[in-house]
């Protein structure tokens, strides 16, 4: 049928009809005025159908049209009271055409719409909601003239290369609910429109899977049944609410089965109970076949928690909770992800929600899953994105991973989840653990409750036969101390020490997992501090040390981690195997890695990695000790000019003891030696008295090994800084000439120290260092000297000043020298290599009242001694 030909017919027909029935207007006045309504309406839409309007506005005002058409045609009496109305048969047949008539003009006008574009089914769908609402209308009638259109339109798809209806899935909906209707006439006429509308869906699903495939005739892609199915399977889909949910969830595009779910779920709230309890039915029995074809899940399930929370009856509940275990069944992330999107505490509605998600056992590992995805999240931090309204108590911040805390206490001791909690224990375990470190800032505390993530720790231990372990942990206190942050760490400590003295069988797959955390690398530094915390004290409990070398590669690994915390957990530890250090393989590739620690910005990870080091030194055997010494003790030399005043003490006395260690070693570390004199002269005038005494310390050391008759010079009674720099200078002339210029070098880095005691001593230093080594200079290297010493000359200090204008006068004597003829520079060179000439305080700085009675007794005198 085409809508020309059915536009012609109509036409005739009021052509030969009007003049007719116009007399029996006084008789049939509600008919007349519905037919001639039913007219002008159609008129109006058929001239819109050959308009150019915006195709939704054309919709949405025809359907306002058809919608006044249908009150018109079904709000006139029943066809034995038209009939009624007549004096004769004659006025009783002309009645009863006028009212098929009516019909059939109402009819007509769905059919045009329908033929021109099949998106107008929808006035379909909301047909059946004008009939449900008045009793009043003819509804037997009204579901014959759907079931036509419909029979219309699964005719007309037939040719079809794309079938746009979106209605289908709500249509089909409402007629699933008329198939059982009380009135067998109009449950006859639901199921075959259902049938016609099944064909249409047949046909839609059929293109939508060979859209890409060319076909040779048009139709060829569109199954139609024979005309012996069209008898016989409406009379299936009768009163058989099974047969209809799998017929519907076969044949349904999952866009439009979403339609069809979502519309027998707001049926649920129906005032009459026989609607919502047939909606019920049919909404259990399709998600029990076809649930994996429901999209938008997330929006059921929310709907079903508002339903839940208003006066739904016993049974609708129970209806409505299966469904949630049916989805969770088919999309458990989906459902999962949408349960933890309710306020924190989650209420009894939600708890009966979460009951039902995990009834259902097949699925169990990926709601664990999910719910581990959940809880790496941090609770309470800000949203990246938030594309969505929020239920939670902070509506900005991500409060997830509490909810998900709550729920494992209600998913763990469900029996049908106790093999799927087995395999996932190490997860869940460290998973709690951080959660409880991350809510022990939150403070969240409901009902006189604490944290449930440690709630669902608990729950965890009993449901994986650890009840003694919670009793031991709680005998020990240990809850307590994950709600106070600053022994949290401690708390983390007794979980591991406890599960470790009870032999917990899941000890092999939870180290495992922590390997493999470890080595993956957590997302966080405090994943990272808990992970070490845990992984250190199981592998305590169970291995002696060294640990097997995978895990050592580990916490060497950690010493240069980019968090202070870890980098100190992990020194903690390896400095716990010195006794067995030796017998670690890649022991030096482990203190290599210590010394690099010491570049550390923070303090406390440098001073642990200086004792770290120190404690391994002590037991470490002599081979390897003496290969590393060098490149150990060039790694004190930085830190002797530290800021912090712990950091230098150590370092320079830990430089002493390794040359003590390393005495027969002497040869191989005096280039380091004579590096690191400099600060150790310098820092005698340390503001801090521990800096002082390990000066001494080391320098005491130095003079031994280097044989010179400096040892007296450092007792506290005749102890001068200007003497000792002095007699080291002195010795050096003698026995080192060749470190002067590098010790010279070295002087120049501290004259522009921001601490007034380094400049006053390296202003000294340099200058007994050019008065004895002079000879040695170059013309360029002097003039390097007077620029530095220039910036000293107009120090604030006074003091500072004096001393720097006679360390000036050295140099100029120095550069005068070398202004001379090369016979007389090379005459006092060779004077300079066979005579020493021993100097005198220049610049009598704090010098002993009374040097006579001094051991520095000092002469100018012809040294006999030609240098070495």
């Amino acid at each position: 049928v085409s809508s020309r030909s059915i536009k012609a017919t109509s036409n005739l027909q009021i052509l030969q009809s009007s003049v007719k029935w116009h007399r029996m207007a006084q008789t049939a006045a509600s008919l007349w005025d519905a037919y001639s309504g039913l007219l002008s309406n159609q008129a109006m839409i058929l001239a819109m159908n050959s308009s150019f309007v915006d195709p939704l506005l054309q919709y949405k005002t025809q359907l306002k049209i058809v919608e006044l058409s249908f009150k018109m045609a079904f709000a006139i009496p029943s066809l034995d009271k038209v009939k009624g109305i007549g004096k004769n048969e004659d006025d009783q047949e002309d009645l009863e055409n006028l009212y098929r008539t009516i019909l059939n003009t109402f009819e007509d006008t769905l059919l045009i719409l329908v033929s021109k574009d099949l998106y107008k089914l929808q006035i379909l769908k909301e047909m059946a909601v004008w009939m449900s609402e008045d009793n009043l209308y003819m509804q037997e009638r009204a579901m014959v003239i759907i079931s036509r259109v419909l029979s219309f339109a699964s005719r007309k798809v037939k040719g079809c290369t794309s079938v746009d209806v979106p209605c289908l899935g709500v249509l089909a909906a409402e007629l699933s609910l008329l198939c059982s209707h009380a009135d067998p006439s109009i449950t006859q006429q639901a199921s075959l429109g259902m049938y016609h509308l099944l064909c249409i869906a047949k046909c839609q699903n059929d293109i939508a899977k060979n859209k890409s495939t060319k076909y040779d005739k048009p139709g060829s892609h569109c199954f139609l049944p024979s005309p012996s199915d069209i008898e016989f399977l409406p009379k299936i889909l009768q009163r058989d609410k099974s047969k209809i949910a799998q017929s519907v969830g076969k044949t349904l595009l999952p866009c439009l089965l979403t339609d069809f779910v979502w519309s027998l779920l707001m049926k649920l709230s129906a005032p009459d109970q026989t609607t919502a309890s047939e909606a019920a039915t049919i909404l259990k029995l399709t998600l029990e076949y076809y649930a994996h074809k429901v999209t938008m899940v997330s929006k059921i399930v929310d709907v079903i928690y508002k339903q839940l929370c208003g006066n739904a009856s016993p049974i609708l509940k129970q209806v409505m909770l299966r469904a949630i275990t049916l989805l969770t069944r088919t999309s458990p992330k989906k459902v999962i992800f949408q349960l933890m999107d309710y306020p924190v505490p989650a209420d009894n509605t939600l708890m009966l929600m979460w009951q039902a998600a995990g009834s259902e056992s097949s699925v169990a590992p990926l709601v664990l899953k999910t719910i581990l995805l959940i809880l790496k999240g941090k609770p309470g931090t800000m949203e990246e994105r938030i594309t969505e309204r929020r239920h939670f108590s902070l509506a900005t911040t991500n409060m997830m991973p509490v909810v998900a805390s709550q729920a494992l206490c209600t998913l763990l001791p469900i029996g049908s989840y106790k093999k799927a909690v087995a395999q996932f224990f190490p997860q869940l375990l460290m998973a709690l653990m951080l959660q409880l470190y991350y809510t022990s800032n939150l403070r969240l505390m409901t009902e006189d409750r604490t944290f449930y993530a440690q709630d669902a720790l608990r729950v965890l231990l009993n449901c994986s036969g650890l009840q003694q372990v919670d009793i031991a942990l709680k005998r020990k206190n240990c809850w307590n101390q994950f709600s106070q942050a600053l022994f949290h760490h401690h708390g983390v400590y007794l979980v591991a020490k406890t599960l470790s003295d009870y032999n917990f069988p899941q000890f092999p797959d939870t180290l495992h997992y922590l390997y493999k955390l470890a080595v993956e690398g957590p997302r966080r530094s405090e994943d990272k501090v808990i992970t070490i915390i845990f992984l250190t004290e199981l592998l305590n409990n169970f291995f002696k040390d060294p640990f097997p070398e995978e895990f050592l590669v580990l916490f060497r690994n950690w010493v240069n981690d980019s968090d202070p915390a870890v980098s100190k957990l992990s020194l903690q530890k390896i400095a716990s195997m010195a006794p067995v250090i030796s017998e670690i393989e890649n022991v030096c590739s482990l203190l290599i890695a210590i010394l690099d620690a010491f570049l550390s910005q923070d303090k406390t990870v440098v001073i642990r990695a200086l004792m770290t080091l120190r404690r391994l030194l002590g037991k470490l055997d002599k081979v390897t000790y003496s290969s590393l010494c060098t490149r150990i003790a060039c790694s004190y030399c930085p830190l002797m000019d530290h800021s912090n005043g712990g950091i230098r003490s150590m370092a320079i006395r830990h430089f002493g003891e390794l040359l003590r260690d390393m005495s027969q070693y002497t040869w191989m570390l005096n280039d380091v030696v004579f590096r690191g004199l400099v600060p150790l002269m310098l820092f005698l005038e340390d503001t801090e008295a521990r800096v002082v005494k390990a000066c001494k310390y080391t320098l005491e050391i130095c003079a031994s090994e280097l044989k010179w008759p400096t040892s007296y010079l450092l007792k506290d009674e005749h102890c001068s800084f200007e003497l000792v720099v002095l007699n080291i200078c002195n010795n050096l002339l003698i026995s080192h000439q060749k470190y002067i210029i590098d010790l010279i070098s070295d002087t120049l880095g501290f004259l522009r120290s921001s601490r007034t005691y380094l400049r006053r001593g390296s202003v000294i230093l340099i200058g007994y260092l050019a008065k004895l080594g002079g000879h040695l200079l170059l013309r360029d290297e002097i003039q390097v000297m007077f620029e530095a010493i220039d910036q000293v000359l107009r120090d604030e200090d006074p003091v500072i000043r004096e001393f720097a204008e006679i360390t000036n006068k050295i140099f100029m004597e120095i550069a005068h020298r070398l202004t001379s003829s090369n016979i007389k520079q090379s005459f006092q060179r060779l004077f300079n290599l066979i005579y020493i000439k021993k100097l005198k305080p220049l610049y009598n700085y704090n010098l002993p009242k009374d040097l006579t009675g001094s051991p520095m007794g000092i002469k100018e005198t012809k040294n006999d001694k030609p240098l070495q």
